[in-house]
């Protein structure tokens, strides 16, 4: 008989978590109104809400931030992250900064402007949300079939060759400051982006003379699928994959709370000493000194060491697996979810779930709610909240998706906690039809409103 899959790890110290009742999570989310951000910790009993910086550290991580060299200037911290950072992606020049968002706003400030235009695959909502604030506009160049949540590409994170051409041809180089490839693509089901298009999209970019930059935060995710899907890779190192990855970049953000596997941090990678020399200036006046940007010592050392485990093959093969037993679990109770599954998160296909929901009063949203309301477990819209107004004519935008998305924190919950969810999804299933009214705004922020929308019920 094979030997059954079991974890790449063993637990040392657990948390304590408390099952609430239904009435009290009916209070809870009309206090918050129906904004599950609004909700505090102690009122959720599974947190799904995202991956990022919601991961639990080793042991080798805790015994690093001990050794946290907190100097101002020079950090020996500081130098022992360039050195893995160097080593994993190739790039020779790093700014550290205190999470992804304060990356891309460190490096959009020297390359974007007014009245440009930014091709890339879906955008994650804090890249369009500094691509919008400084008047620019983000342009979705992915493959027709990530769209489709039965299509069974390998890649649906791809961007369109064709698509892309389209917008390079259509506008003055200089409107155009780089393209942006989201590895893996979060907006769109965290689906991976496959070697053979990084190559093609760099060598298009490169014959009009465009940088490309990678929005990194989930590269390892993206190396393995690599690994699994493209048979030209089967055999390679999970590391020597990234290098490679990397070498199809000019240029990288990193939110280092999801494949740093760190509770805060990030940084920008550069290949470019000059554009490095740009940044700089804007690091210090954002984040702080160039040596450590918005990151303590110790917090520069468990990077260090999270980096190196995330690329391990055994923490990955543990990692995608939870994430697929989650959503095969879905799929055995026939919940549309989208697939082939991705490497952070299962998303649960809000329009077939509840196709009666106009989509004025928000149906992944409305899913989000109805998933609390019944279990206690936190997740998060991928729709229409999330896809903001149109900043021209100020009318919503409604996505070709409404997903609810169910991201899985790493190496923190059982597949136990997954069977929980799946059959708390299913039992909403089963009575999917009762649920005829959906939810409208009574108050939003201008930009990236998701975080702080406040509801009502429709």
């Amino acid at each position: 008989m094979e030997l059954p899959f079991a974890e790449s790890y063993k637990i040392k110290m657990v948390e304590a978590i408390r099952k609430s009742t239904r009435k009290e999570r009916e209070l809870w989310i009309r206090d918050a109104m129906y904004n599950v951000f609004n909700l505090s910790s102690r009122q959720v009993y599974i947190d799904l809400l995202t991956d990022s910086g919601t991961g639990a550290m080793s042991d080798l991580q805790w015994s690093a931030i001990m050794q946290g060299d907190e100097s101002y200037a020079g950090a020996s911290s500081y130098y022992r992250l360039k050195e893995v950072i160097r080593e994993i992606t190739g790039f020779r020049y790093f700014l550290p900064t205190h999470q992804g968002r304060a990356a891309e706003n460190v490096l959009f400030s020297v390359l974007v402007k007014e009245g440009d235009i930014v091709p890339g695959n879906s955008h994650f909502d804090t890249t369009k949300g500094h691509i919008e604030f400084r008047k620019a506009t983000a342009v979705d160049c992915t493959i027709e079939e990530a769209f489709d949540t039965e299509a069974e590409h390998p890649f649906k994170g791809n961007i369109d060759l064709g698509k892309l051409e389209s917008v390079l041809t259509s506008m003055p180089r200089e409107k155009i400051p780089f393209v942006i490839v989201t590895i893996t693509c979060n907006s769109s089901g965290g689906q991976p982006v496959s070697m053979e298009n990084l190559r093609a999209v760099h060598k298009m970019a490169s014959r009009y003379n465009i940088p490309v930059v990678f929005d990194a935060a989930r590269f390892a995710e993206n190396a393995w699928f690599i690994k699994q899907r493209e048979m030209l890779y089967r055999d390679t190192d999970i590391r020597d994959i990234a290098r490679e990855m990397f070498t199809f970049a000019d240029a990288m953000t990193m939110s280092s709370k999801k494949d740093g596997i760190v509770n805060i941090g990030g940084f920008i990678g550069f290949r470019d000493e000059e554009l490095y020399k740009k940044a700089s200036v804007y690091n210090i006046m954002f984040e702080g000194y160039i040596t450590y940007g918005g990151m303590s010592g110790r917090d520069m050392n468990a990077l260090a060491q999270g980096l190196i485990e995330a690329t391990e093959f055994s923490y990955l093969q543990t990692r995608i697996n939870q994430v697929a037993w989650l959503g095969n679990r879905l799929r055995e109770f026939g919940v549309p979810v989208l697939q082939p599954f991705g490497g952070h998160a299962i998303f649960v296909d809000a329009k077939k779930f509840l196709p009666q929901i106009p989509k004025e009063e928000f149906i992944a949203q409305t899913l989000v709610v109805e998933l609390y309301k019944e279990a206690g477990v936190r997740s998060s819209e991928i729709g229409t909240l999330l896809a903001d107004r149109d900043p021209v004519s100020g009318e919503n935008r409604y996505p070709e998706m409404e997903l609810l998305r169910l991201a899985v924190p790493r190496r923190v919950y059982t597949n136990n906690h997954m069977d929980f969810v799946a059959v708390a999804l299913n039992n909403i299933y089963e009575r999917r039809e009762d649920i005829r009214k959906g939810y409208k705004i009574i108050r939003e922020a201008p930009i990236m409103r998701h975080f702080t929308v406040e509801l009502e019920k429709a």
